[in-house]
């Protein structure tokens, strides 16, 4: 929030409006005033921002070893042989 803002008397006005009477409000009233209310309000302190942990390496686990081919059975070669 700037030092120099100030609320209008327009906005001023609209407030006092809302206080006695809230429905006599327009969509477009409700949003300047929010407005106004949202810009006057006090800036939040900037997040100090946290460096991401560092997680430890993940142990790998040993490589699997492939299943060797196994040679096909020799009745069922015989088989497709004689077909």
């Amino acid at each position: 929030m700037a030092k120099d803002e100030k609320t209008s008397k327009a906005v001023a006005s609209l407030a006092s409006k809302a206080l006695k009477d809230p429905k006599a409000l327009t969509p477009a009233e409700i949003k300047k005033l929010a407005a106004s209310a949202l810009t006057q309000a006090p800036d939040k302190p900037a997040a100090a921002k946290k460096a991401p942990a560092k997680k430890a390496p993940a142990k790998k686990a040993p490589a699997k070893k492939a299943a060797a081919k196994k040679a096909p059975a020799k009745k069922a070669a015989k088989k497709a042989s004689k077909k």
